[in-house]
């Protein structure tokens, strides 16, 4: 049986329309315009420092990362699928960019980054989207985590103010290299470093809605420049950042290498189409919409490749731009281009005062930012998961920091896979030919009573699900919510015919039980089998509050059902 009121499907060039354009079609008052202006305003406060202390990590120039936020950022919000997306250099892109430039200059990276937007158009194109978020959970977690420890590793020699002519791309010969070096330690340097991290984490804790970053990089470098401190600063090091607009200049680019640099390219692309969805999907879940994945993929292709001709860096969609995005109430991606607009401005005002911002104090805020993308709850709870899901963790972790990020992507994927296929060789009894989210039909194998869905009470919806919930098919429960033109006010989810979860099908449960609750709507499962029951309470998902009942059948449930809505009836009555 079909839901009673599914939404009609749509042309397929719906996929590439630009969330611009559907909120422009629907409606845009000078109230959206006011509330853009000053979530635009709050993100390019935040992005200021952070493009700049990004830039210089990856080993380039810090007005290489102000041009990447503009002109990305400007085509990420102009062209993207998202409604508060906001794009531009991001820390997970810091090892990546910096091995590049080591191996090949920065004429390859330009041509890496080149090549990367051409394959993500390609991608967006080819209907991909979809498939790019079916990434296991534990690789995602995994290869984020230890892009966050190379980030550390990275900023040590600034932070203590080191004397380190060459610093090797490579993790461990990077530590030999900081090892033999830590005799030329600055004591000034290493105490701004330490008081820049302190304040952070204070500001964090006890003012989280000031700009910390812009705060702590503005007073240091006052600090800096009134006291005369002997620290390197961007002025020293750079010799400034030139205020004036970025330029459209076509680079040197080796095509002749193409092919030898086909895998660095295929690892900004990677990276770019799986952060930006990642950070799509936060927003979607912080605003209750719904963005078009494909459509993202192709605008983060051609800001890539806008960024690489106009000399910046790779670029992808920011998840903790974007949250501040949302948090200062952007209403659409027009948000996202006022920020672009206002770090410009930024740029041509202030470019000379920026000189004066030390590079101790850069590196505390990309410190800052690797703890915070390390996710360490989210480690440990992914660590509470099935055996296998946390080899494949380690695995990527570990082949991240010490080896190489594609190496690691690719190896735990196909740890995964052989993970999956180990799983379902010990499943007996696998139906097959079934979607895996159908109607709700008996629990028996016979065939569905044709007026089951009218046996509901008014208000409650039941689907099931059928077969193994595992990265794969996990992201389709996102789905289900959006089949009704009238929201329920109670949800049954069967889950009889589920034999097997993965910790990534135990956080698409998570993120569903989130989804509902936030759209009103109670929850109650039906028929839970042993093995996602071990799952899901391992995961402390069983206790979350929008979970209301596990019901042993789906008779049970339904029955729970009507008195708890007939008593919710009363309670209003009485009300």
């Amino acid at each position: 049986m079909q839901p009673a009121n599914r939404i009609a499907p749509r042309r397929p060039w719906h996929l590439f329309v630009p969330k611009l354009v559907s909120v422009l079609r629907r409606g845009y008052g000078l109230g959206d315009f006011r509330h853009d202006v000053v979530a635009g305003l709050t993100v390019a406060v935040v992005a200021l420092p952070l493009a700049m202390a990004l830039a210089i990590a990856s080993g380039t120039t810090p007005e290489k990362g102000l041009h990447t936020a503009i002109i990305a950022g400007f085509l990420v919000s102009f062209l993207g699928g998202s409604r508060v997306q906001v794009g531009g250099p991001t820390a997970a892109f810091i090892p990546v960019v910096f091995g590049i430039i080591e191996k090949f200059g920065y004429e390859g990276l330009i041509l890496c980054t080149l090549l990367a937007g051409l394959m993500l158009i390609g991608a967006g194109l080819l209907r991909l989207g979809t498939l790019m978020r079916y990434m296991p959970q534990p690789v995602i977690v995994g290869f984020t985590a230890g892009i966050a420890v190379s980030i550390f590793s990275s900023q040590i020699k600034d932070a203590l103010g080191l004397d380190i002519a060459r610093l090797p791309a490579e993790f461990l010969p990077r530590w030999r290299t900081y090892f033999a070096s830590f005799d030329s330690f600055d004591a000034a340097t290493t105490l701004l470093c330490v008081l820049g991290i302190v304040s952070l984490v204070l500001m964090r804790r006890w003012r989280p809605k000031w700009p910390g970053f812009l705060i702590v990089v503005a007073v240091a470098a006052l600090v800096v420049g009134l006291a005369g401190m002997p620290v390197d600063t961007i002025a020293t090091r750079f010799g400034g950042i030139p205020s004036s607009l970025p330029s459209f200049d076509f680079p040197t680019i080796p095509w002749e290498r193409s092919f030898e640099m086909l895998p660095a390219s295929f690892t900004i692309a990677f990276l770019a189409g799986v952060e930006s969805l990642l950070s799509a999907v936060v927003a979607d879940g912080m605003i209750g919409g719904r963005h078009r994945s494909n459509a993202e993929l192709v605008a983060q292709g051609v800001a890539n490749c806008g960024s690489a001709l106009f000399g910046g860096l790779p670029a992808t969609g920011a998840i903790a731009r974007t949250a501040t995005n949302v948090r200062a109430g952007a209403r659409s991606p027009i948000a996202g281009i006022l920020h672009a607009a206002f770090l410009l401005a930024f740029m041509l005002v202030a470019a000379p005062l920026m000189g004066y911002v030390p590079l101790a104090i850069l590196a505390s805020v990309l410190l800052v930012v690797a703890w915070n993308m390390a996710e360490i709850q989210h480690v440990k709870h992914l660590l509470h998961g099935p055996v296998g899901d946390r080899v494949v963790l380690v695995v990527t972790f570990t082949l991240t920091v010490v080896a190489d990020l594609t190496v690691a992507i690719e190896v735990g994927v196909v740890l995964a896979a052989f993970l999956f296929m180990h799983r379902m060789s010990e499943v007996v009894e696998i139906e097959s030919g079934r979607k895996l989210i159908e109607d709700d039909v008996e629990d028996n194998s016979g065939p569905a009573q044709p007026d089951q869905r009218a046996q509901l009470p008014a208000g409650v919806e039941a689907f099931q699900i059928s077969g193994p919930l595992f990265f794969a098919v996990a992201n389709r429960l996102d789905d289900v919510l959006d089949q009704f033109a009238e929201r329920p006010q109670l949800f049954i989810l069967r889950l009889r015919r589920v034999p097997l979860m993965d910790a990534s099908g135990a956080q698409a449960v998570r993120q569903f039980l989130d989804r509902a609750d936030k759209l009103g709507i109670k929850v109650f499962f039906s028929g839970l089998q042993p093995q996602p029951h071990k799952v899901l309470m391992s995961m402390n998902i069983l206790e979350h509050p929008n979970l209301l009942m596990l019901a042993e059948n789906f008779e049970i449930a339904v029955e729970t059902a009507r008195e708890f809505l007939e008593q919710l009836a009363q309670r209003k009555a009485r009300a």
